[in-house]
């Protein structure tokens, strides 16, 4: 359905790029209303104005706070033109049909920013400033216009002042209903992100005047899969700076997330892992395909792909250091959709910018959030982050480990922490060699994970094996054993323990408990 655009109502706090898009208007003979400060610019530009004033008869009061909120106002922009009773009674009262509504929010983000960074505000200075900056008619005014897009248009961002300017000239002051729909639906986002910002900043368990981020509403290009929705609320700007390539996607963002989880787990190194050792995973559908520790991040690439090349195709990948053009070359030649690091060198970044859609993404050191959420039936799970590897270090096997046994069995706790349970990881030499995740058995994940193994010809003899839970029954101790494992890794707990303890100390096998469970659903 096409509307003709007769009147145009203006308030807004960002006037930088708005001239022309007036001029369009005044043009096209269309009316503008208009109140304070956006009706001076206008009345600078030489164009003609009406005051919102006249049609409410009352000034702007409460030092600003109320201008718009008032029944001829609204309802001018909710008045449905196709209702009689409506024109009816807009007639009766003297209101005029609104059919452009140019309104933004005040700079509520900006404005915590700013006080958070001014030391010098008392906390009493700093919370008037902020709660000033709460729109009230702003966003009222846009849900309203939002809710009426059958009848006119909404323009909540100064970022569309372009768009709708060379729309009208385009169709001489029209727009369709799927045009109208489009712009409601930004503006119904527009006013989400800014009430989720409000409402983190009166959510902040510390003190609110020095808050210093908000959450950022972004609407993903799908879900998880075409048919779905999909929107991002978080601030990613934090965590990194993204160098090349298109937008993440939802699944993009899932598999980051996996990511940087595990590397992050490796700056925190537990004893028997060397920190100065580059650290490369590659992440698929959240589960680690391959890993590995080398003395350099090239090293740590060929021998992480070794670990399963197959699974890599379309990957996530992660480092700990600094990627060079050695490592770049390499990478290069095979297809991934994210890689993430602390740096990049500049040839490196050349060579990897070849492709640009590939995602590069520069990690910082900012700290990860100490809480997880998970949505799950008509509410949410809220729970404290997975942070530590385990509590305890206990000896309990037919003998002691070797040192390089220790090595990969620390390395190999990290793999599993990460793997969705039932999670069994099979290390040799930090180098992820099989593994098996999301399996409904304990016994069918170590089953996975040695055919893994052979899949890819490692030799599993004197490799090590971490198990995210307590083994049920001995029987993962026999397979590991009877497909070479050495040495045995798990948090314990089982009423059973002493089954598996027993195996172990019968065939001079090490075990370490750890006494910390890492399932990941």
């Amino acid at each position: 359905m096409t509307k003709k655009i007769n009147s145009a109502l203006i308030s807004v706090f960002y006037k930088d790029g708005l001239e022309p898009l007036v001029q369009e208007l005044h043009q096209q003979g269309i009316t503008i209303y208009s109140t304070g400060g956006t009706q001076a610019f206008i009345e600078k530009l030489g164009i003609p104005v009406v005051p919102v004033e006249n049609l409410t008869t009352y000034p702007s009061i409460l030092g600003g706070r109320v201008k718009t909120l008032h029944p001829t106002v609204f309802g001018g922009i909710l008045g449905r033109r196709d209702v009689s009773k409506d024109l009816e009674e807009m007639k009766q009262f003297g209101i005029p049909e609104i059919d452009l509504v140019i309104v933004d929010l005040y700079p509520f983000e900006e404005t915590v920013a700013s006080v958070a960074a001014n030391k010098e505000l008392t906390s009493e200075e700093a919370e008037k400033m902020i709660i000033e900056k709460i729109d009230i008619g702003g966003p009222s005014m846009i849900r309203g216009a939002a809710k009426n897009h059958k009848d006119l248009v909404v323009l909540a961002s100064k970022d569309d002042y372009p768009g709708l300017t060379q729309l009208l000239k385009d169709q001489n002051g029209t727009t369709t209903i799927e045009q109208r729909r489009a712009y409601a639906a930004k503006a119904f986002e527009i006013v989400a992100h800014y009430d989720v910002a409000i409402f983190q900043y009166f959510n902040n368990e510390f003190n609110q005047y020095f808050i210093q981020s908000v959450p950022q509403a972004k609407t993903m290009r799908y879900g998880e899969n075409p048919h779905q929705n999909g929107v991002f609320f978080g601030n990613l700007n934090e965590l990194f700076t993204q160098l090349n390539g298109k937008e993440l996607s939802y699944n993009n963002l899932v598999d980051v997330d996996a990511a940087v989880q595990l590397i992050k787990d490796f700056q925190q190194l537990p004893a028997g892992i060397n920190q100065d050792e580059a650290v490369f995973a590659i992440i698929k559908h959240t589960n680690v395909c391959g890993i590995a520790a080398r003395s350099t991040v090239k090293e740590a690439w060929d021998s992480g792909l070794a670990g399963d090349p197959e699974s890599a195709f379309g990957g996530v990948l992660v480092t700990n250091k600094n990627i060079d053009i050695a490592t770049a070359n390499a990478i290069n030649e095979i297809f991934f959709e994210v890689l993430i690091a602390p740096a990049f060198n500049e040839d490196a970044l050349e060579v990897l910018k070849s492709k640009k859609n590939r995602i590069l993404l520069q990690l910082s050191d900012k700290a990860l959030p100490t809480q997880t959420y998970k949505s799950v039936l008509n509410g949410v799970l809220v729970q404290g982050a997975d942070t530590g590897n385990y509590e305890k270090w206990e000896e309990v096997g037919g003998r002691n480990t070797s040192e390089a046994e220790q090595s990969d069995l620390a390395f190999a706790n990290i793999v599993c922490k990460h793997l969705k349970s039932n999670a069994i990881a099979l290390v040799k030499n930090k180098q992820l060699i099989g593994k098996g995740c999301g399996q409904t058995s304990r016994i069918d994940a170590l089953r996975h994970a040695v055919e893994k193994a052979k899949q890819f010809n490692f030799d599993l003899n004197g490799a090590v094996l971490s198990s995210d839970a307590f083994f049920p029954f001995n029987d993962c101790v026999q397979l590991g054993h009877q497909a070479g494992i050495t040495a045995f890794i798990q948090p314990g707990g089982s009423v059973r323990d002493k089954d598996s303890i027993a195996y172990c100390q019968e065939n001079n096998l090490a075990m370490v408990m750890t006494g910390m469970r890492h399932f990941k659903h």
